[in-house]
């Protein structure tokens, strides 16, 4: 008994018989699409529209789903040409291939530069936060080598490849994950049928837990300037707030008011502002060195971006560059990223007795749990104290103003 339709109306019987080609030559149509299957051949079906045309499909299912493969017009395919198909395409599927996918893919793939910006517009964009950190990684590392190849010819060997060619291992495993994901969105629309990147294996890495030591740190102050004034501002103001490079990068001088950073966990195109990574809006305190820092390349502006380059007021980048450089300068062979700058200054936190979840709470780092839920005290003065006494004692560490009285706390409740 066929199943009914979901406006609730019964279903037609299948109609089935064996269908020579007098019989699809003399088949009238009527008011809507019909299919008329063979009894020699499984899988194959004559479809019929209201205005007469019939086609050859062969149907078969994937994922619990029908899926139609066209075999052509029946006035051009004779009976035996469409049952020959039909039999290739039902031996395709029990080798666990599906044909209707693979012409998709056949016919729509492209340039793996094409698939790349598809995949941003059409979902990256819109889905993930980070979006550009996976796609500068992908204009950097990818589309030099892959960008006029078509997406659907790169193989493992390909990627094996271009993970050799990547000197740090770190980055290595980061373009792969980018690539993957494109594939993975691309074989879900169909647009190919294989994820390259499967099956091979990463780079093996250890879990990054530097931080900048006491006497490391009047070392790398004193050349961050080298950096040039723009980014030696903003390595310091990481290292003084500890908060996100990407986000301390696009710092909106909108956002600033009366000594308080407001980031919106939203992004907001218009401004630039890429919004939190965790999506939570963040407030936060910036001590007086660093609102110091800030009014020595203010230049009297209210608004844009505080750290930028350049002519057009675009955000400041290439930090990592400038660390890379900076350690090189010094002599540093365990090379230091922007990212441990925050990790520095999260480690100050909890070495001055504030305890893990004072320093998760100034760096907006989320743990999860209950208390997300309920814990709705912002912790404002305390939050402010905190951002005020890591700042001092980084500057007494570098020699800076304001450090002076500084007094390492046994117990901050």
């Amino acid at each position: 008994m066929p199943r009914p339709r979901r406006d609730g109306t019964p279903a037609r019987e299948a109609r089935k018989q064996k269908l020579p080609d007098r019989f699809v030559r003399t088949i009238k149509a009527e008011s809507a699409a019909f299919a008329v299957w063979d009894t020699y051949q499984r899988g194959l079906a004559c479809r019929v529209q209201p205005n007469g045309q019939k086609s050859w499909k062969a149907v078969y299912s994937r994922g619990g789903r029908p899926r139609w493969y066209h075999i052509g017009d029946a006035s051009a395919v004779g009976i035996a040409d469409a049952r020959r198909i039909a039999a290739r395409i039902m031996a395709d599927v029990a080798e666990g291939k599906d044909p209707v996918a693979e012409r998709m893919a056949e016919r729509g793939s492209g340039t793996f530069a094409e698939l790349a910006e598809r995949y941003v517009e059409q979902h990256a964009k819109r889905k993930n936060k980070s979006w550009r950190q996976a796609d500068a990684l992908v204009r950097k590392h990818l589309l030099p080598r892959w960008g006029k190849l078509d997406a659907k010819s790169i193989t493992r060997s390909d990627v094996r490849s271009m993970m050799g060619r990547i000197e740090a291992p770190v980055v290595a495993n980061q373009v792969k994950a980018a690539a993957s994901a494109i594939f993975t969105w691309a074989v879900k629309q169909e647009i190919v049928t294989a994820n390259p990147c499967i099956g091979v294996d990463g780079n093996e890495t250890r879990s990054r837990e530097r931080v900048l030591s006491d006497s490391e740190l009047p070392r790398f102050w004193a050349v961050f300037d080298d950096a040039g004034l723009v980014r030696s501002s903003a390595l310091k103001v990481i290292l003084l707030t500890g908060q996100r490079p990407g986000e301390v990068s696009h710092m909106r001088r909108e956002h600033v008011v009366d000594g308080w950073w407001t980031m919106p966990g939203e992004p907001d195109q218009k401004l630039g502002w890429p919004g939190t990574k965790n999506g939570q809006s963040h407030r936060v305190w910036l001590p007086e060195v660093v609102r110091d820092i800030i009014a020595d390349i203010d230049g009297g502006s209210t608004t844009g971006f505080v750290f930028t380059t350049g002519s057009r007021g675009n955000p400041v980048g290439k930090l990592a560059e400038a660390m890379r450089d900076i350690c090189a300068e010094i002599g540093v062979e365990d090379k230091v990223t922007p990212h441990d700058l925050r990790r520095t200054f999260s480690t100050r936190v909890t070495r001055l007795g504030f305890g893990r979840d004072a320093m998760n709470r100034v760096t907006n780092h989320k743990e999860g749990g209950i208390a997300d839920v309920y814990d709705r005290h912002r912790y404002e003065a305390e939050n402010k104290k905190i951002m005020e006494r890591v700042a001092a004692k980084i500057m007494a560490l570098v020699g800076g103003a304001g450090g002076g009285n500084v007094v390492e706390l046994r117990s901050v409740s």
